[in-house]
């Protein structure tokens, strides 16, 4: 039996800026050709590209490292292998939520989403958390891409605040060792 023809009109989205279950994620960025997810409802190549930086900043091993002037702006690719470890999970939950995952969270990531042997996430389980979190909620996938750099083009636009501070010490470190080995 199909509901009453009137019962859309009748029923009023509480948050209107945001689509209904029923409607298109994916397609609310208001930037030509920037969409979080493809027509086909998968995360786009453009935010793939954004989520293996971010991925790549937290895992094991490490990406090997870009000239530093070029450092701020170039994105980062993860090495084949690569995996979020437990330190590096908490990292990038804190980073982008402000607090790491609780204990139940992390059992729940181990059980339902790709993982090493050792219970880290791969890359394809970070897409398998983003390709859920976009299709419920792209605003708040809007939200971690802001925290870690990224504008609505999806282009890195600004370093966190915090990584610059590490960089500026790490580089003052070198500067004054040099300075007083001479």
């Amino acid at each position: 039996m199909s509901p009453p023809q009137d019962l859309e009109s009748r029923v009023q989205s509480p948050r209107p800026e945001t689509p209904e279950p029923g409607s298109r994620q994916g397609r609310r960025n208001t930037e030509p050709d920037v969409q979080l997810l493809d027509v086909d409802g998968a995360i786009s190549r453009q935010l793939e590209t954004c989520l293996k930086h971010i991925f790549a900043k937290y895992c094991t091993p490490k990406p090997s490292s870009s000239n530093t002037a070029e450092k701020h702006l170039a994105l980062l690719d993860p090495p084949a292998g690569a995996y979020l470890d437990q330190a590096g999970l908490d990292s990038w939950a804190r980073d982008t939520n402000g607090a790491p995952f609780s204990e139940e969270t992390k059992e729940e990531l181990q059980e339902f989403l790709d993982v090493t042997d050792d219970g880290g996430l791969t890359f394809k389980g970070f897409m398998q958390i983003y390709q859920l979190q976009t299709e419920n909620d792209e605003e708040e996938t809007w939200r971690d891409l802001s925290s870690h750099g990224f504008d609505r083009k999806l282009r890195l636009v600004a370093t966190r605040r915090e990584d610059l501070d590490e960089e500026t010490s790490a580089s003052s470190e070198k500067t004054n060792g040099k300075q007083t080995s001479s």
